[in-house]
């Protein structure tokens, strides 16, 4: 089943992230750990909340997602200022670049999608074969913690004026796959049209991170926290990871 593609139309009104928040947030881990990027690809781009955001900061913007309807909406909303990103069509574990770029982040889990060690490795394989030399890649996880204990076999729902979804959760702490069922409702004229969509990700650990950074030749720098410069806690929900090439 295609993940998101009818969500794509709707998926800013449900999804807040803090596009803003990580923005700045991964500006200071560049300077932290000393890069100065002017070019920059952000994988799993999605609509382009942080894409767009980065690009009115200056940056050259490249963004990839594998979904065409999230990429029809990401160039719907860059009309303007930052109209020139590149916006590409491909899959995170086989993505290809004209040439390479400074820095590459990955953010709202879109490495959690990645369920098997050799698509960690194929990834960021490719990661380091597009990063110029000293390049950085930051990115970020669900946690085990948040699968767990948050999200775990719950249900959610959320409403708006002219849509709704029902999100049904199961997660396997065996296997450490979670599971998303979701189902939406949107209204079109007087009527509201359903549709479905379900979307699987893997709790990955701290360790095999490290280890699949170490199998594709990067150097794993630290992970934080998110939003901070700190070990994450045990109930930190996301964190975030700096690797350089």
């Amino acid at each position: 089943m295609n993940i998101y593609g009818d969500f794509a139309n709707i998926y800013d009104r449900f999804i807040n992230a803090p596009y803003e928040d990580w923005a700045h947030y991964i500006e200071e881990l560049w300077q932290m750990h000393g890069a100065l990027p002017k070019s920059v690809l952000d994988l799993a781009c999605g609509t382009g909340g942080l894409t767009r955001i980065l690009a009115k900061k200056g940056y050259d913007m490249i963004g990839v997602d594998i979904s065409a309807e999230m990429l029809t909406v990401a160039r719907q909303k860059g009309m303007g200022i930052d109209s020139q990103i590149l916006y590409l069509q491909q899959d995170v574990r086989e993505f290809e670049l004209y040439g390479t770029v400074d820095a590459i982040v990955c953010v709202c889990d879109g490495i959690n999608y990645l369920t098997k060690p050799k698509d960690l490795i194929q990834t960021f394989s490719l990661v380091r074969n597009y990063l110029n030399p000293s390049g950085l890649f930051v990115f970020d996880i669900n946690s085990e913690y948040k699968y767990k204990n948050i999200l775990s076999d719950n249900t959610f729902a959320q409403t708006d004026e002219n849509a709704a979804y029902i999100w049904e959760n199961y997660y396997d702490p065996n296997d450490r796959i979670n599971e998303y069922d979701i189902t939406f409702f949107v209204k079109e004229g007087k009527h509201y049209r359903r549709f479905e969509e379900v979307h699987t990700q893997k709790a990955h650990s701290v360790k095999e991170i490290k280890s699949a950074l170490i199998s594709a030749d990067l150097e794993y720098i630290t992970h934080y926290g998110e939003l901070t410069k700190n070990e994450p806690k045990l109930d930190s929900e996301r964190i975030f990871f700096v690797a350089q090439k």
